[in-house]
């Protein structure tokens, strides 16, 4: 499958080397406005670079393009894509604004089902098992799912000033893997706090978080959020239902473990980075996409999945305001 990657940043160099390493794959065109950029990549993964995007979707030879640029450019680029008869994989979030992004839905329509949207996380191996296994009732009735995810320390104030905020930024994963487990959500409780770094309280947002949801079948989720972690990129999940229970826990270069007089059960420190800890799903992501686009089917999480996450993250961001529980009215 000829790919095109718009967006050299850093998470657009994770796709290119993912598409770089895929076997039925190749990137052929690698597009930023920042034309050194594109020649870094291009350089180290292959394509060829520029920054006419119009170029790229006019090349008839490009089955699909990874959007990797701005968050703002999101909308923009994803219906020009599908109008050029693209398979589209749009990093999150769609856009900040659900108004925008229904905007979107509507002038695409039926090539929504051509959008796949860049929520890697349900494509981490440890956390796919647990979701099949739940599905295949091991554990009964899944009545309770808990979701921790810390990061080692905060974004640059730079990028936090434009990110819409944790809930939109970061918790955002966390709703479509809430999703993922328990389908439709119908309620929405939020607490935060600023007890990390000033400059994040100093830019209208918090750096930490609780979160509970139910789900439409009266299944809750309780979802913890922090910018920093002293220990390490903090990814755990637990599913708990009516015959027992499934959980993740974090994951170590190494599974050794130390015993001696200084202390037992000593291990190496958790993996510190989000590449480093996801970079599996990342590639596991990239497959779906091309096996879908490849055989005409809906990849999955799709727009409507981008949307609705967005969805809990604007009920979210209602609760903190108002300190109540927020109804919302489906999310599939």
């Amino acid at each position: 499958m000829r790919i095109a990657l718009i967006g050299c940043g850093r998470i657009g160099r994770v796709h290119a080397e993912s598409i770089a390493l895929h076997p039925k794959a190749e990137l052929v065109r690698v597009c930023d406005p920042m034309e050194t950029a594109a020649r870094e990549v291009a350089e180290r993964f292959g394509g060829v670079p520029g920054s006419d995007v119009d170029a790229v979707l006019a090349d008839p030879d490009i089955d699909a393009v990874v959007i990797a640029s701005p968050t703002p450019t999101h909308v923009g680029l994803l219906t020009r894509a599908v109008a050029a008869g693209k398979g589209v994989m749009c990093e999150k979030p769609i856009d900040l604004d659900l108004a925008q992004v229904d905007e979107c839905r509507a002038r695409i329509g039926d090539g929504a089902s051509r959008v796949m949207v860049g929520f890697n996380r349900r494509f981490d191996p440890s956390f796919r098992a647990v979701r099949e296994r739940v599905a295949a009732g091991e554990i009964g009735r899944l009545e309770q799912l808990v979701i921790i995810s810390r990061d080692p320390a905060p974004s640059p104030a730079e990028y936090l000033a434009t990110s819409g905020g944790l809930f939109r930024d970061m918790t955002i994963h966390d709703f479509d893997m809430a999703r993922f487990f328990l389908g439709e959500v119908v309620e929405v409780s939020a607490m935060g706090s600023n007890l990390v770094a000033d400059f994040i309280a100093e830019l209208g947002d918090i750096d930490g978080a609780v979160v509970t949801l139910r789900g439409a079948d009266g299944a809750l989720c309780h979802i913890t959020n922090s910018r920093r972690c002293t220990y390490g990129y903090d990814q755990r999940l637990e599913a708990f239902g009516s015959l027992g229970m499934l959980s993740v826990d974090n994951l170590r270069p190494d599974g050794i473990r130390s015993y001696g007089a200084h202390g037992t059960e000593a291990a190496s420190p958790y993996l510190d980075f989000f590449l480093d800890r996801y970079t599996p799903a990342y590639r596991a992501e990239l497959d779906h996409f091309i096996e879908a686009v490849g055989k005409g089917t809906a990849p999955r999480p799709g727009f409507d999945d981008g949307r609705a996450a967005l969805v809990l993250a604007d009920a979210a961001e209602q609760s903190l305001r108002t300190g109540r529980v927020v109804t919302v009215g489906g999310t599939r």
